[in-house]
C-alpha cells in the first residue's frame, strides 16, 4: 500500500468539546441553541490546530461570557452523524459554577436563546438520546473520578 493510499484511509473526524457545569444543588446546565430543537451543553467544534480542552475553554467563553476553570476529561464519545461523518466528542468537568459566575452569564445571542439548570433525571426529556447518555456517563465519571469511552453515547459491547 502506498503512502497516499494509506493516508486516504485514515480517519479525519470532526471534533467537538463541551463542559458539564452544575449549580450548588448539582443540577446540570443546559443551553437552548437557536439552531437546534433540543437543549445542549455549552461547547462546540474544535478548530484546526486547537486542542479539545482549549476549544472547550474558548466555546464556553464565547457562548456564556464567563471563563471558569475547566477540569479533567470525563467522556470521549465516538459519535458519527449522518452528513457529518466521523465525529469525536470530548466532555470536560466544568464543576459547580459559583453564584458570581452564574450571575455573569451573558449568552451569545446569535447562537443561544436561553439556559437553565436541570436535575439529571430530566435531561433525557430535554435533549437527544445520545447526548442524554453522554451527560449521564459524564455525571457518573465525575462521581467515580474516572474517564469513560463511549460510542454513540453508550459503552461499546466487547
Amino acid at each position: 500500500m502506498s503512502d497516499n493510499e494509506h493516508e486516504a484511509k485514515m480517519a479525519r473526524p470532526r471534533m467537538a468539546a463541551g463542559a458539564l457545569f452544575f449549580d450548588d444543588t448539582d443540577r446540570v446546565l443546559l443551553v437552548e441553541p437557536t439552531y437546534k430543537d433540543y437543549l445542549d451543553i455549552p461547547g462546540g467544534y474544535v478548530e484546526r490546530g486547537e486542542s479539545p480542552l482549549r476549544a472547550c475553554v474558548r466555546e464556553v467563553h464565547e457562548e456564556l461570557g464567563i471563563s471558569p476553570p475547566i477540569g479533567r476529561l470525563l467522556v470521549v464519545d465516538w459519535a458519527p452523524g449522518p452528513g457529518e461523518g466521523d465525529k469525536v466528542l470530548y466532555l470536560f468537568d466544568g464543576g459547580a459554577l459559583s453564584a458570581e459566575d452564574r450571575e455573569r452569564i451573558e449568552l451569545q445571542a446569535e447562537e443561544l436563546r436561553d439556559y437553565g439548570f436541570y436535575r439529571a433525571e430530566r435531561v433525557p426529556e430535554l435533549t437527544i438520546p445520545r447526548l442524554a447518555r453522554r451527560v449521564a456517563a459524564g455525571i457518573q465519571a465525575r462521581a467515580d473520578r474516572g474517564t469513560v469511552y463511549l460510542e454513540h453515547g453508550s459503552q461499546p459491547v466487547r
